[in-house]
């Protein structure tokens, strides 16, 4: 978009500048409803794996780019959609927005949808929320009194400006009020591009860990120690990972077993990522569920030697196997 749309609009007149604000909000409600209608059927698809994602949140937020929680709304309303289509007719309307139907979506029923999407018509968000809470009422919290931490509420007074003291008559002392202040999440910022603040809170025994190898109880080394320790164990576990590997005895048979220097090898090439590469040469960024794939199948004579395997997220693994199940293979790219 121009930067010169700016300069247009100011021309506008008022009535000019509603009617037309009013036109683009019509067209992006409508917008909206089209791109879930395609990413239901996207997703029914599997279309995204062949461009090089895991899932249909991956494809929205790195191909589509939109933010995390766009992409979390817009999937919730698609898959609600396919199986309610009137959703789409709201959206477009504006009847319902993508907030209140992902809130909507656990209790739609095929018995129950229609009436319940129309009882949500035109409703906010809050007041979404209160009729789903009507469906499901749940016990009523007991009374309780207890002392609060005092991180998380403190009295708040609000006394006379000093410049009056002399001047006004006394005033009765200010009511204190309770301010509730949220409890503290869980933190990750970075603080540069390779160092993060990262904050939790542990106990006792997490803290007092490895004190004789890390005497000042620095919990950020304990943790690094522990992690590191943790991926060493998953190595060997997943990969087979050793300081003193032992060459693999005779040549690569078609067994289906892949030997443990092979996963080693395979492992250190794709660097622990998912090998998948789409036809626009864009690479799965999937690093969690890694599994190991046979380029040229194993039932199509692949042998399990470094050069034909490769790391494969589930998702990719399956997508593999279903095209050479439906005769869609056609040999290593």
């Amino acid at each position: 978009m121009s930067t010169d749309v700016f300069s247009h609009v100011t021309q506008l007149s008022d009535r000019e500048l509603l009617s037309l604000v009013e036109l683009l909000a019509k067209h992006e409600r409508e917008a909206t409803a089209d791109l879930v209608a395609h990413l239901a059927v996207l997703e029914e698809r599997g279309l995204y794996l062949g461009e090089g994602c895991s899932s249909l949140f991956s494809y929205c937020t790195q191909v589509l780019h939109l933010a995390e929680y766009a992409a979390i709304n817009r999937i919730e309303a698609a898959r609600a959609a396919r199986e309610y289509p009137i959703i789409l007719e709201m959206l477009s309307d504006g009847s319902l927005t993508l907030a209140t139907v992902r809130l909507l979506v656990p209790e739609l029923t095929p018995a129950n949808h229609r009436e319940l999407l129309e009882a949500a018509r035109h409703k906010s968000k809050r007041d979404v929320e209160k009729l789903v809470a009507g469906r499901r009422p749940q016990v009523s919290v007991p009374s309780t009194v207890r002392q609060l931490p005092s991180h998380i509420a403190s009295l708040v007074f609000t006394a006379a400006p000093d410049t009056a003291a002399d001047t006004a008559p006394a005033s009765p002392p200010a009511s204190p009020s309770l301010v509730i202040r949220p409890p503290v999440r869980p933190v990750v910022i970075p603080l540069t591009p390779n160092r993060y603040k990262i904050q939790f809170t542990a106990t006792e025994e997490t803290h007092d860990l490895l004190r004789h190898q890390i005497p000042n109880g620095d919990v950020g080394e304990v943790i690094a120690k522990a992690l590191k320790q943790l991926v060493r164990e998953l190595e060997r576990e997943k990969i087979a990972a050793t300081d003193r590997p032992r060459a693999r005895q005779g040549s690569a048979t078609h067994a289906r077993h892949i030997p443990a220097e092979v996963r080693r090898k395979v492992w250190a090439r794709d660097d622990g990522q998912c090998a998948f590469v789409a036809h626009n040469g864009r690479r799965c960024t999937e690093r969690a569920f890694l599994e190991f794939h046979h380029v040229v199948p194993y039932a199509a004579g692949g042998k399990a030697t470094a050069d034909n395997i490769e790391l494969r997220c589930r998702a990719h693994n399956a997508y593999a196997a279903d095209q050479y199940s439906d005769g869609r293979w056609i040999g290593p790219h």
